[in-house]
């Protein structure tokens, strides 16, 4: 029962950070220390797995993908989702509060990549050339200008599949994604009127591209786990530019809606109750990843 609570309670991390523009729930689940089991959970629903479900084998299909652990989890991540989008509305306060909303996940990341840091002895530097294959093309799609993308099924379909793949990865945020391919509001105006059209082939879109990169991943850190790590510490890196709390901040207007759809870094420019409140959610933020890799290792410790 205590395993399962947690488990929800991490969901429920991942379902917040999902909302906010530049954080991915991949993120939080490395920073959680379950990103390798979701990515292993994840990748389970096989030809195995499915007939194991014709067969009615229900031993296996509860087992083979880890359900105890992805139900709680995506129980969790849909309650903070309806949470912060419906009674503690996350996306208002980014508008009206940003510096220190972004300030709590500034101090999560900077923490979790210093943790990182410190997980590998020896760094040479081939892994200086690793940690660039993650900090250049990840800084390159931060800085990105949003485009004009057609309406049509086929890119609807590959929107779905880069948006997941972006959630799976930590530092890439799929709702970013979507301000990048102009399809942020073309899918959540669907959501809201349930518009087939557009839900069908993007469901189906990131239903491929989750089987297809949660094997690509989950063999990465079977084969290659350092210099994968190595490499998702550098997309994490990159996230820091426009995680950053003081930004020039670009907005757009979705379906009444103003959205987030660029930024670039800037310093804070006045000595007031902001930055002051700013930079106590920053360290709440390095206190809270300390504490949670305190209570990891304690666990691994035990076992």
């Amino acid at each position: 029962m205590k395993e399962t609570v947690l488990t929800v309670l991490k969901g429920f991390c991942m379902g917040s950070a999902d909302i906010i523009p530049g954080v991915s729930g991949g993120t939080m689940a490395f920073i959680l220390g379950i990103y390798r089991r979701l990515i292993d959970a994840i990748r389970a629903f096989d030809l195995v797995w499915l007939r194991a479900l014709l067969r009615l084998d229900m031993a296996t299909v509860v087992r083979r993908p880890d359900l105890v652990f992805l139900i709680p989890l995506l129980g969790g991540i849909v309650l903070a989702l309806l949470c912060f989008t419906r009674i503690i509305p996350v996306p208002r306060l980014l508008l009206d509060y940003p510096e220190p909303v972004y300030s709590l996940f500034f101090g999560l990341i900077l923490a979790s990549i210093v943790y990182l840091f410190g997980q590998f002895d020896g760094w040479k530097i081939r892994d200086a050339l690793v940690l660039a294959a993650g900090v250049v093309p990840g800084w390159l799609v931060f800085s990105m200008i949003p485009v004009q993308t057609p309406d049509a099924a086929w890119f609807l379909f590959l929107s779905g599949a880069l948006s997941i793949c972006a959630m799976l990865l930590p530092g890439i945020s799929g709702s970013f994604i979507l301000l990048i391919l102009k399809k942020y509001s073309t899918f959540f105006s669907a959501v809201g009127y349930f518009d087939l059209s557009v839900l069908v082939p993007f469901a189906l879109g990131a239903v491929c591209g989750l089987a297809a990169f949660s094997r690509l991943l989950s063999l990465l850190l079977h084969r290659f786990y350092r210099n994968t790590v190595i490499v998702i510490t550098g997309l994490l890196i990159a996230s820091l530019w426009v995680i950053w709390p003081y930004q020039q901040r670009v907005y757009e207007t979705f379906g009444g809606a103003r959205k987030l759809v660029s930024s670039s870094p800037r310093l804070p420019q006045h000595l007031d109750e902001t930055l002051w409140i700013s930079l106590a959610l920053f360290l709440a933020g390095c206190v809270a990843v300390y504490v949670i890799q305190k209570l990891a290792n304690r666990k691994v410790n035990r076992e």
